[in-house]
């Protein structure tokens, strides 16, 4: 049988022409596919598509003409639709993952800003000495011993009053797990707000020798 007589059959509906036609080209579509795709499972995968597509229109067929040109046009149609639905998806999944990150990002800001809003009652709660204390040594980063020189106080009380708004904070925030405390030395947080400095600076903890005194 030729390609023309089969081509010829198959439009009459025969499927042993439409096999011989199979059985003819497919190595050849395959090895012509696997030169853009680098992939024979994928290329196999397109090829059989190709021929489902070749079956479904045999009507079109030209009976004068060797069906070469069109199956290899239809492998590469196909290809091509491949590679463009794979684009799409990867553009779709692109999105999807920039739309997580966005709200994820937006979900931590507003925790933050839930952070501060209860920090800055915490603080404002505190007695007026006390709440000078915590401001001069964990916003302008004055030592204990200078804080008592400059209120006229002493170490000890500088301690106690720092022992107290520690305190009040562990308590406010004991549910709190995820609550990041980084202490002021650590952390440089000079562009933030008061209460931002605040959230980020102090320690659950009470103060100790090395990491309490500034």
């Amino acid at each position: 049988m030729s390609e023309i007589e089969a081509v010829i059959a198959m439009k009459k509906g025969d499927r042993s022409a439409f096999r011989y036609l199979f059985n003819t080209f497919y190595d050849r579509l395959v090895a012509y596919i696997t030169t853009y795709t680098n992939d024979k499972i994928q290329s196999e995968d397109i090829v059989q598509h190709a021929f489902i597509r070749f079956w479904e229109d045999k009507s079109k067929l030209d009976e004068t003409k060797s069906p070469k040109a069109y199956l290899y046009a239809i492998a590469y149609n196909r290809y091509i639709d491949t590679v463009k639905k794979a684009k799409k998806q990867e553009k779709l999944l692109s999105q999807i993952w920039e739309r997580a990150l966005v709200d994820r990002i937006q979900e931590d800001a507003e925790a933050m800003e839930e952070r501060i809003q209860k920090m800055k009652q915490v603080i404002d709660s505190l007695p007026p000495k006390c709440k000078e204390i915590i401001m001069l040594n964990k916003i302008q980063g004055v030592k204990y011993k200078d804080i008592a020189d400059q209120l006229g106080i002493s170490v000890k009380t500088v301690e106690s009053q720092m022992r107290i708004a520690f305190k009040k904070i562990r308590e406010a925030f004991k549910e709190d797990h995820s609550m990041l405390f980084l202490l002021f030395k650590w952390f440089p947080i000079r562009n933030l707000s008061f209460y931002s400095k605040v959230t980020f600076a102090l320690t659950l903890g009470e103060p100790n020798p090395i990491i309490g005194r500034r």
